[in-house]
Order: structure tokens, then C-alpha cells, then sequence
């Protein structure tokens, strides 16, 4: 019961703080982007979090926890600021392009590909966290879940999977936001990205058994055949 409370207030509270960000920023409630964008994240987030809840209750508890932490490198913290501030300004940024200042006019039908396009990078970020029960928010070692290298799954084709969705999601979010200028967000998380990777990569590399052996044999970091 207390996992279960402690997903329905976060979920209703991050939402709540995504709404108002949104709605704040476009000046108006009658956004239809908005609405659709929310509507999609609340239905997925809920039927991803039963089934977490259900399968891997362990690393929902992990997913639930704060994005700073005690036992988190400093550097992990310094870059999860900017990360944090250019997702969450991000999304004021395409609310206030598409329907406060009119910056953008995009067709309806390139909004609802952006559906698509959200639902599926949704679905590979879940796929990732279904194939690793280790797949914490912050940087670490979790010693105490006999935290093991995972080399199946999206793992077999990169290393961060979960960053490599986020590349989508952020472009999907700007799509049925209805921001063509929010497409900018991602070449800018791109080098964000990059710098949290090494911290990952160096905290994994001194801790964890057989990460050296895995990053050999899978390549590619962040996008397959570039990085």
C-alpha cells in the first residue's frame, strides 16, 4: 500500500506541475495540444505503472525515488540540473510557440504522427525497463538488488537505451505540442546526454562486474552506427 501511494501522488503531482507548465505558458486552457499530450502521458504512464507495479515492484520503488540522492557522484547531480531545466523549459518553451506567441503552424495530421511517434518511444523506454530491473534514476551501483550487467534486450543494440528513446520522446513532445521550434531540444540534450553517459559509464566500469567486457562487444553508446 505504501508503493501504491506513493505512485498516486507523484504521478497526480507531476502531472499537475506538467499541466500548469503548459497551460501557463501557452496562456490559455483552450490548447488542444496540451490536452492531447497529457491525455496520452497520463494513459500510458498508468498502464506502464500497473504492470510495473505487478512484475517489478523493486524498480518502481527505485523509479520513485528523488533525482538527487546521497549516494549519487556529485557530477551526476551538477548535470541532472540542466538536463531537468531543459526538459521541463523545453516544454513551457513549444506550449508558449504553438499557442501563445503563434510561432509555429503545424497541420493536425503532423500532430497526430507526433502521437505515434510519443507512443512508440513510450513503449522502447518501457521495453528498457522491463529488460533491466536496475535501470535507476540517478547513477549507482545498486549492491544492496545485486545489481548484473544486462546485455539482452535494447541493450543489445546500445549501451543507453533509455537516453536514446528520450532523443524521441523529446521530439514527439514537440510534434503534438504543436512546436516546430521545440525540435531545437534535442540536438540541445544531445551533449547533456553525452556528459551523463560518461559519468554512468565510469561509475559502471569501476563498479559493476563485466560492464568492461559488455561495452567491447556492444559499441555504440547513445545512437546505433554514430556514437
Amino acid at each position: 500500500m505504501g508503493l501504491l501511494l506513493n505512485l498516486l501522488i507523484q504521478t497526480v503531482v507531476s502531472y499537475a506541475f506538467m499541466g500548469a507548465i503548459i497551460f501557463f505558458a501557452a496562456g490559455t486552457m483552450d490548447y488542444a495540444g496540451g490536452w492531447l499530450y497529457l491525455g496520452e502521458m497520463i494513459a500510458a504512464s498508468a498502464y506502464f505503472a500497473q504492470d510495473m507495479m505487478r512484475f517489478d515492484p523493486g524498480l518502481l520503488k527505485e523509479r520513485l525515488k528523488p533525482p538527487m540522492q546521497k549516494d549519487q557522484p556529485l557530477a551526476d547531480k551538477l548535470v541532472l540540473i540542466p538536463i531537468l531545466l531543459l526538459m521541463f523549459g523545453g516544454l513551457g518553451f513549444m506550449a508558449a510557440d504553438a499557442a501563445r506567441w503563434h510561432w509555429s503552424s503545424m497541420p493536425p495530421t503532423v500532430q497526430w504522427a507526433g502521437c505515434v511517434l510519443l507512443l512508440a518511444s513510450l513503449v522502447f523506454m518501457y521495453w528498457t525497463l522491463r529488460t533491466n530491473s536496475f535501470a535507476a534514476p540517478v547513477v549507482k551501483i545498486q549492491k544492496d538488488r545485486g545489481q548484473a550487467v544486462i546485455t539482452t534486450g535494447p541493450y543489445a543494440i546500445v549501451r543507453h537505451p533509455l537516453y536514446f528513446g528520450a532523443l524521441f520522446y523529446i521530439a514527439a513532445t514537440s510534434l503534438v505540442l504543436g512546436s516546430w521550434w521545440g525540435l531545437a531540444s534535442v540536438p540541445l540534450l544531445v551533449p547533456l546526454l553525452a556528459i551523463r553517459i560518461g559519468i554512468e559509464e565510469r561509475t559502471l566500469r569501476s563498479g559493476l562486474d563485466g560492464y568492461d567486457d559488455y561495452a567491447r562487444r556492444v559499441r555504440w553508446r547513445l545512437v546505433p552506427f554514430v556514437w
